[in-house]
């Protein structure tokens, strides 16, 4: 049996710590520097956990699940001997992790991952990169052992999708969170935009462009509509300047489709 130690206690590393686990794969250790949460990941997918550098276990695979930032150097500070190392970070290249590691890899699932969902690995992109083609191949069996959708994509690839799942997640989260915010301030229950969230996501999934399911004023050109829209930000520049740049964009998208 092929071997994997997961590296670090966020949200990725649990995801990928309870896929591991269940896959023909052993998880032979749960790594962090958080002791408390490295400790209930381990605990809850019934492998070793350590904290100390020279308690890291030897295993086939190094999974370095932490955040873009720490990526270097929590490979500095430990040695993985001979085996295949890859960090997860979407933003990160592929030299992101030091010289010293022979056999060096990316893993990184297109997912979001947030404290307290499970999120099944079953159809999430897994997107593979090696430092050569044996440890692509390496990675690229463990990651077909996870999930129905795994692929290669270079640093570059990985980096422009990356920015793809900033626009199509967390920005579109943040206007979900601005949207609350206002219905606060206005005293309005915030539960009534969800069937419109839901029918929102749902067109966009479904429609070939995202583009062509657009609707609302600035898909129009309704000035008088947005006018009275700015009207009720006043007050709050930074949601106008928000409100009037995606509405301009919005309009130039329009007349092009």
């Amino acid at each position: 049996m092929k071997t994997v130690v997961v590296i670090g206690s966020g949200n990725v590393a649990e995801a990928l710590a309870g896929a591991i686990a269940a896959s023909p794969y052993g998880l032979a250790q749960l790594y962090a520097r958080n002791r408390d949460r490295g400790e209930r990941i381990a605990r809850s997918y019934g492998c070793p956990f350590a904290s100390d550098p020279q308690e890291l276990a030897p295993a086939d695979i190094h999974l370095i699940a932490v955040s873009d930032r720490a990526v270097g150097e929590v490979a500095e500070a430990l040695d993985f001997g001979r085996a295949v190392v890859a960090h997860t970070a979407g933003s990160v290249p592929l030299d992101g992790l030091p010289g010293k590691i022979r056999n060096r890899g990316v893993f990184y699932p297109l997912q979001t991952f947030t404290a307290g969902r499970h999120i099944s690995l079953g159809d999430v992109p897994l997107l593979v990169e090696g430092s050569d083609p044996q440890t692509t191949r390496t990675l690229l069996r463990l990651a077909r052992a996870l999930s129905s959708n795994a692929r290669q994509a270079s640093s570059e690839e990985r980096a422009k999708l990356h920015l793809a799942a900033v626009f199509a997640s967390n920005f579109s989260n943040h206007m979900y969170a601005i949207a609350q915010q206002l219905l606060d301030r206005y005293g309005l229950p915030a539960d009534l935009l969800k069937p419109l969230m839901r029918e929102t996501a749902a067109k966009a999934l479904e429609s070939v462009s995202a583009a062509d399911a657009q609707t609302g004023p600035a898909r129009r050109g309704d000035m008088p509509t947005q006018k009275r829209h700015l009207d009720l930000l006043d007050g709050y520049p930074e949601l106008q300047n928000i409100y009037e740049n995606i509405s301009r964009h919005i309009w130039e998208i329009s007349r092009k489709t």
